[in-house]
């Protein structure tokens, strides 16, 4: 959470301080018409591009995004998993009808009575992975928002250049009034890229990333719960699932280095 807010605002006093050290009033870079056109014009198009459920997850990711941590606390969730492994070796499957209410996470809950109550293996791991699939596309459709966002707002941002040179135009005989359309026509595509580079982009990768660990961790879930059903002794479920997770960790660090090249 901490380093979401410290970008955010690190590109925008990068933009904005930038600007002010070469000697730009910030008053020229606050333009009432240019942000109408820009931010009324993207989220309009935005609008019209997703479905409601769509744009309504996409804000709501936003408190996600800003305050909420970024990790997933994967160990909590193997340790939660160990425990009710020991509880169905000791007690029995039944006994650990009584521990599901005490499980915050819901997916892991929903499953677990699942298997308390006598799903079979091969039906619950398909429901489980439909479950995950939905998920991870569920996520990759609200990243997708913020990107279609970012995607509209330069071309948006130019619209709103070409009409303040239009009404610069129309006014070339009122020399008080081209300080100002000119001003909109170049404000206007600052706001239209600046925007979609600072904020909406890099938005909707923050938020397919944050995705990929929840669909991760359903996928750690799914691992020790079809191991309880299975009756595999809690430590080869708990190797299974930090198995799992190294290989996650792993994929992250080739992501990057990857990137990185």
């Amino acid at each position: 959470m901490l380093l979401n807010w410290i970008g955010f605002l690190m590109g925008m006093t990068a933009v904005f301080g930038g600007a002010l050290l070469e000697g730009l009033h910030i008053q020229a870079l606050i333009q009432p018409t240019a942000a109408i056109i820009v931010f009324g014009g993207t989220i309009g198009a935005t609008m019209l591009a997703s479905t409601t459920a769509e744009f309504g997850a996409a804000l709501k990711a936003l408190v996600k995004v800003f305050l909420k941590g970024d990790g997933h606390d994967y160990n909590h969730i193997v340790k939660d998993i160990v425990e009710m492994a020991n509880v169905a070796r000791k007690e029995g499957i039944l006994a650990l009808e009584k521990n599901t209410a005490n499980i915050k996470n819901p997916f892991f809950a929903s499953n677990l009575r699942k298997v308390v109550d006598g799903y079979d293996p091969n039906l619950l791991k398909e429901m489980m992975e439909e479950k995950i699939f939905k998920t991870e596309q569920n996520n990759n459709s609200i990243g997708k928002v913020w990107e279609t966002a970012g995607g509209f707002a330069p071309t948006i941002g130019i619209i709103g250049a070409v009409l303040g040179l239009i009404h610069v135009m129309g006014n070339l005989s009122d020399s008080s009034k081209l300080g100002t359309g000119i001003a909109v026509a170049f404000v206007a595509t600052v706001y239209g890229v600046g925007s979609a580079n600072i904020i909406f982009i890099p938005l909707g990768n923050k938020i397919k990333k944050l995705g990929m660990n929840e669909v991760h961790e359903m996928e750690i879930i799914m691992t020790g719960i079809l191991g309880i059903q299975a009756g595999l002794n809690p430590r080869v479920i708990e190797d299974k699932m930090n198995n799992l997770i190294g290989d996650h960790a792993s994929h992250e660090k080739g992501e990057v280095e990857k990137k990185a090249a």
